[in-house]
């Protein structure tokens, strides 16, 4: 039987998956989460064999979550879900050690099998989701590290220095360096071009 982690911050959209999963004789949902840092306690907790987790979550996002359970434990497997279909997310997925990604439009057709891929070993990334990526050029947030990513994530969703910090359990001075590295790899004078950079690329959404 394999077991799941469920984790998405909307409780009707995790029943939807619940009921789709468990449709399957062979999987089970081990327990919910609705954020990131619930979903890294609930991972230590439970230890399920996959975790299937929307990558817009409230705080720290999945890919931020999905990173400090691979470092805690390097053999988890992650298999991602999001609304967004983006390149440059498709990538951070697959650099932070994420087995699968999977377009929420085409979640209720893959999720099953895209948990059983994964829980095999293999890797599982949406076909829609690649053929679109193939389509756009490099983009420069790839220039971007891991935490200063996450921090661009945050910065163009409209929250502060001081939100972002306490978010990221660090301090806002920390959190201002990695703003100012991440505007000069960017190349960018202030946040309203980040915004509108991030909206380009499909990071975020109005």
């Amino acid at each position: 039987m394999i077991s799941v982690l469920l984790v998405d911050d909307h409780p009707v959209v995790r029943s939807g998956y619940r009921r789709l999963l468990e449709q399957a004789p062979d999987i089970t949902v081990l327990a919910e989460a609705a954020d990131g840092e619930e979903a890294y306690q609930a991972y230590l907790k439970h230890q399920p064999d996959i975790v299937v987790m929307d990558v817009a979550l409230p705080g720290i996002s999945g890919l931020e979550a999905a990173r400090k359970i691979l470092k805690r434990d390097s053999r988890a497997r992650v298999l991602m879900f999001s609304a967004y279909e983006s390149e440059v997310l498709i990538e951070r997925a697959r650099e932070t050690g994420v087995r699968g990604y999977i377009g929420k439009r085409s979640a209720a057709k893959l999720i099953v099998e895209a948990t059983r891929i994964v829980f095999s070993g293999d890797f599982f990334f949406d076909k829609h989701l690649k053929r679109a990526a193939s389509t756009q050029s490099q983009k420069p947030v790839e220039l971007l590290t891991p935490r200063e990513f996450e921090v661009f994530r945050h910065l163009a969703q409209g929250r502060s220095v001081a939100e972002i910090a306490e978010l990221l359990h660090t301090s806002p001075k920390t959190i201002s360096v990695h703003q100012t590295h991440l505007m000069r790899k960017l190349r960018l004078a202030n946040v309203v071009q980040l915004t509108h950079l991030a909206l380009r690329h499909g990071l975020i959404t109005l």
